[in-house]
């Protein structure tokens, strides 16, 4: 005599079998929104890196320039190397310009300090959204960040030392020489010997 299972355990399967694979598509799409969202932050904090550095190097650049302008024609010139002259007319536009490229916009902008050093601290805003998702109202979210960029004088003068007279820089072990009677623009060293830009920690 054979022995059969009731015909009603084997219907039993297929519903239990139906919400598994149901919840399992579920657990994907969570997943995959996650995705979606960490990769919409990164976006937005690599364009807030980028903004931040931009205004950074355009404030390094001004610097550079007034240190040209002056040099034979202003006793103060050594104070550009500094940086205490710094009045970062351009930084807000170039970091507005770097964010708009990176499909962001410019939050927020502010002038700071880091460890007595100048910098930026950009906020931005992506111009994208998340995307649909099973998470309600991630199809209108947009993902926000901040940084903050520091310029950072890396050349050590005699703090005695007579501006009108040539003066020995240690730009971070460069030895660089500024004469200001005997001066020629193309004289300077790369903008990135006198200035480090960098992100704050």
């Amino acid at each position: 005599m054979i022995l059969r299972p009731p015909l009603g355990d084997q219907g039993q399967t297929l519903p239990i079998y139906i919400w598994m694979t149901g919840i399992l598509l579920f657990v994907a799409f969570a997943f995959f929104a996650f995705a979606q969202a960490a990769s919409a932050r990164n976006g937005a904090q690599s364009a807030a890196d980028a903004a931040a550095l931009a205004a950074a190097q355009e404030s390094r650049d001004e610097l550079l320039l007034g240190l040209e302008t002056s040099l034979g024609t202003d006793d103060d010139w050594l104070d550009w190397l500094t940086g205490d002259l710094l009045e970062g007319t351009g930084a807000r536009e170039a970091a507005g310009q770097l964010a708009a490229e990176n499909d962001a916009a410019l939050e927020g902008f502010a002038p700071t300090e880091i460890n007595g050093y100048p910098g930026y601290r950009v906020e931005i805003l992506t111009n994208y959204t998340v995307g649909d998702s099973v998470v309600p109202g991630t199809e209108s979210l947009r993902a926000q960040a901040e940084a903050t960029a520091v310029i950072e004088p890396r050349c050590d003068f005699d703090v005695d030392a007579d501006p009108a007279k040539p003066v020995e820089l240690d730009c971070d072990g460069e030895s660089v020489e500024i004469d200001p009677d005997d001066f020629r623009p193309e004289d300077l060293p790369d903008p990135s010997v006198l200035f480090s830009v960098h992100l704050a920690e």
